[in-house]
């Protein structure tokens, strides 16, 4: 359904995490487009360290989830990446590539909390707020980078109208 809905859209490339999920969600786009799906280690998930693969509901048991959930800024993943970390991360990969590809559209496909913070980072937002934004799995979200602009944020968590009429600036 992702790509049914970029159908409209005239990309230039396409990237990645290389995380299996987002690869597999970026398929059915490669194959619409003819285009060839470029990996971005900057696209990856957050580094949960030790956290990663435990229940959701066993981590909220923990003293350290509501600094998570409301003072994410000062949260470090034990082995793992700080929440800081993760949005310069994402937010310099985003500018990279954009920089790469100026004035084309380039689509990349990444995971909930790096979206939510390159989102945040979009619109001005403090990271600890982030939470507050909602990235469904499928959904899409548009921002433009233009040089010597701030980022513009033209949709966040879209998961139902057609995207033909977004365009690159």
């Amino acid at each position: 359904r992702v790509s049914e809905r970029l159908s409209g859209l005239p990309v230039d490339v396409l990237y990645s995490s290389p995380l299996e999920r987002a690869c597999e969600t970026a398929e059915p786009t490669a194959a619409r487009t003819g285009l060839d799906v470029k990996l971005d280690d900057g696209l990856l998930e957050c580094d949960f360290g030790e956290w990663t693969g435990a229940a959701i509901a066993e981590l909220a048991a923990l003293p350290e989830w509501q600094t998570v959930q409301h003072s994410p800024s000062a949260f470090r993943f034990p082995g793992g990446e700080s929440f800081p970390e993760m949005q310069a991360r994402i937010v310099g990969a985003l500018e990279a590539l954009c920089t790469a590809h100026a004035g084309g559209v380039v689509l990349c496909f990444s995971h909930a909390d790096p979206i939510k913070s390159a989102v945040a980072h979009a619109l001005g937002t403090p990271l600890d707020l982030f939470q507050r934004i909602v990235i469904s799995p499928g959904s899409v979200s548009a921002i433009s980078f233009v040089e010597g602009q701030d980022p513009a944020v033209h949709m966040v968590n879209s998961t139902a109208e057609p995207l033909c009429g977004l365009r690159a600036q």
